[in-house]
């Protein structure tokens, strides 16, 4: 289940709509339900407190004046990092220019690390 300070994606009819992080989850009067106060990312922020089932805080969708809703919560992707060799291949490979932009120079952020990094040595 989704936990307090989670983000969540909220989808509307299948389409996303927003991000929200859970403020807070409190215990409602009934059973397996609950209060669930949400933090909607967006501008202007706001925030809004819905009854959930703890099944539907897990993901499963549910109706809100009758249109389908559900929440999913949202995974931060792991890093990917550059090793040398695939560094190196980047800065030795061209970079294909589009029409618009010839006559101009293109910089590459890659060779401009590697000789920041070679200095710091």
């Amino acid at each position: 289940m989704a936990q307090e300070n989670d983000i969540v994606l909220v989808y509307f009819e299948d389409s996303p709509l927003t991000f929200a992080r859970i403020e807070s989850i409190s215990s409602d009067m009934k059973r397996d339900w609950y209060h669930v106060k949400l933090l909607i990312l967006q501008v202007p922020i706001h925030a809004v407190t819905w009854i959930l089932k703890d099944i539907y805080i897990d993901g499963e969708e549910f109706t809100m004046n009758g249109k389908r809703m559900r929440m999913e919560l949202v995974v931060c992707p792991e890093d990917t990092e550059i090793s040398d060799d695939q560094e190196e291949q980047a800065v030795e490979q061209p970079v294909e220019q589009p029409k618009e932009f010839e006559g101009t120079n293109v910089i590459s952020f890659a060779s401009h690390k590697k000789k920041k990094v070679a200095r710091k040595k």
